[in-house]
């Protein structure tokens, strides 16, 4: 048994153990229906030409594919390892151009928030607001990106347990909002490599919201610049995407450049873009046979 914070009741989790409970509409995108969907772009906004053309085959792809689509990058990068690496264009010049994906291509958009004040000039453009791992317990970020009444895409911290998701849960479900999802990017036990468990995916399943799968975060590797090569394992990608999905997941998380060797951000994990399709159809072909499967 576990108690849904939502309704209030103790609910058997062998009922409805690997399906979201809760739909999140992102735009046009329904998140938690049997259909998967993606979030999916560059990992930093670089400058309007890159984000166009990435957004532009994004859209093809998934048109082709029958996906709903969330486009995802970054206006501020605020972790990464060196005050020297690039951080993006910042809140303003970034929502511009996240702005004109939205409107040249008819797509939902979505960044990362970083503080509670860039909440309420965020959720004037994003349609979905996210919340980086490192912040996941900051009670006023969360707070904050809640009472926008923006659906909200919350990032498991690598430092706790999936079980714990249900306290940054409530923390938005007492500020109001209960457009709620959350996403799985592995663990950290001090020595760079992320491990991904697969008994997440089931306890995050249990607190009742959409699960999506961080296939390209999971793959970095910490304490080594993400322009080497060796900063992320890209052949365990599609081992760990299959794996998640007959997991039960609801969605996809997937960062995306051109040129994945000339990105200014996490160079060594991103997927080409060009590439984007053919991954993604076998996991399509696996989470239909999931949940197609679940009553």
């Amino acid at each position: 048994m576990y108690f849904n914070l939502e309704t209030r009741q103790e609910i058997s989790v062998y009922t409805k153990s690997s399906m979201s409970e809760k739909k999140v509409k992102v735009g046009d995108t329904i998140c938690g229906e049997k259909g998967i969907f993606v979030i999916a772009g560059p990992c930093v906004i670089e400058d309007e030409k890159i984000a166009f053309k990435t957004a532009e085959i994004l859209k093809r792809a998934c048109f082709n594919l029958g996906v709903g689509l969330i486009y995802k990058s970054s206006f501020s990068k605020d972790n990464r390892s060196s005050s020297e690496n690039y951080r993006g264009p910042g809140l303003e010049n970034g929502l511009q151009i996240l702005k004109k994906v939205r409107e040249e291509f008819d797509v939902p958009v979505t960044s990362d928030i970083h503080s509670a004040e860039q909440a309420l000039p965020a959720s004037e453009v994003l349609d979905l607001l996210q919340i980086p791992a490192y912040l996941c317990m900051q009670t006023s970020i969360v707070e904050a990106v809640a009472r926008t009444s923006k659906p909200m895409n919350i990032k498991h911290g690598q430092f706790i347990a999936p079980e714990n998701m249900k306290f940054p849960v409530e923390k938005a479900q007492n500020a109001g909002n209960y457009e709620i999802m959350l996403t799985e990017r592995g663990y950290t036990f001090g020595y760079n490599d992320l491990i991904v468990d697969p008994r997440s995916f089931f306890e995050l399943n249990k607190i009742g919201y959409p699960v999506i799968f961080d296939v390209t975060h999971s793959v970095r590797r910490y304490g080594i610049p993400s322009a080497n090569p060796l900063g992320g394992k890209r052949q365990y990608m599609q081992t760990l995407a299959r794996a998640a999905t007959a997991s039960g997941i609801d969605g996809l998380f997937v960062e995306v450049h051109p040129s994945p060797e000339k990105a200014l951000c996490d160079s060594s994990s991103q997927l080409n873009v060009f590439e984007f399709e053919e991954f993604i159809k076998p996991l399509i072909e696996i989470h239909n046979l999931i949940k197609g499967g679940l009553k």
